[in-house]
């Protein structure tokens, strides 16, 4: 099982407040392309973007209850989650969607429970679950969003994934400008000043939202790579399990 996530920044132009003209359809293919060369056993997870972010930030979720807010969020999300889904079609794979809000229910921002045994069936199937960040409902504060992010190392643990790889526009985690081979939990206090927000609007946390949860997938055992899927040829690589940009393992 392989778990590979594209960030919202491949995707979207996230410095774009105009949700109609913010979809990067050129880099949807070409990734749709890459996946198409290593589809075996995989869940892909893709970010919001602007799709996500704007209409988040908007509605002041997820810090304000807005049953307003969620509908667009959502709707908005779904949008993009399409173009992603019939992209990968057109590369010839068999893609499903799978939302978020409709399989997920959070407790303080953190995932409680999780749906996914439709998601292990799919994959017996030979289809190709296609999931993203989204709204969902909390328990405790009653709505909050939920991170392409965060659901990378739930699903990596959940399913017993051997690959874990989140795609972003950068080539890992980056110290002095280069990024770092290997990072442990251990290395987070020297490097915390480096790890900065996201380029454009993000509500989930950038690089270090990012680096935390897989550091926390890391503890459970499971490794993970950071990487950079705008650079052609990255996508296949971390898929047949190369290692690119930055891994993160457990401290010894």
């Amino acid at each position: 099982m392989k778990i590979l996530k594209i960030g919202g920044s491949i995707l979207t132009d996230k410095k774009n407040e105009s949700l109609a003209n913010a979809a990067r359809h050129s880099e949807i293919r070409r990734v749709a392309e890459e996946i198409a060369a290593r589809p075996e056993e995989l869940v892909l997870v893709h970010g919001a973007g602007s799709f996500g972010h704007v209409p988040a930030k908007k509605y002041g979720l997820p810090d304000n209850f807005s049953a307003e807010g969620l509908r667009v969020t959502h709707n908005s999300v779904v949008r993009l989650n399409d173009l992603v889904v019939d992209a990968l079609s057109e590369a010839g794979l068999s893609p499903l969607p799978v939302h978020p809000l409709s399989c997920v229910l959070l407790k303080d921002g953190r995932i409680e429970s999780f749906a996914k045994e439709p998601i292990e069936e799919m994959v017996k199937d030979g289809l190709l679950p296609v999931l993203h960040g989204d709204v969902a409902m909390d328990v405790t504060r009653r709505a909050g969003i939920v991170s392409g992010d965060q659901l990378v190392p739930y699903l990596a643990e959940a399913l017993h994934a051997k690959i874990a790889a989140v795609g972003s526009n950068v080539d890992g985690v980056l110290v002095d400008g280069k990024p770092m081979a290997k990072i442990t939990r251990k290395d987070l206090p020297s490097i915390e000043t480096y790890l900065g927000g996201s380029a454009g609007v993000d509500v989930t946390g950038g690089m270090k939202g990012k680096l935390l949860e897989m550091l926390d997938l890391a503890d459970a055992g499971i490794d993970s790579v950071i990487f950079n899927a705008s650079k052609k040829g990255n996508i296949a690589r971390a898929l047949s399990g190369e290692t690119v940009g930055t891994t993160v393992t457990r401290s010894n």
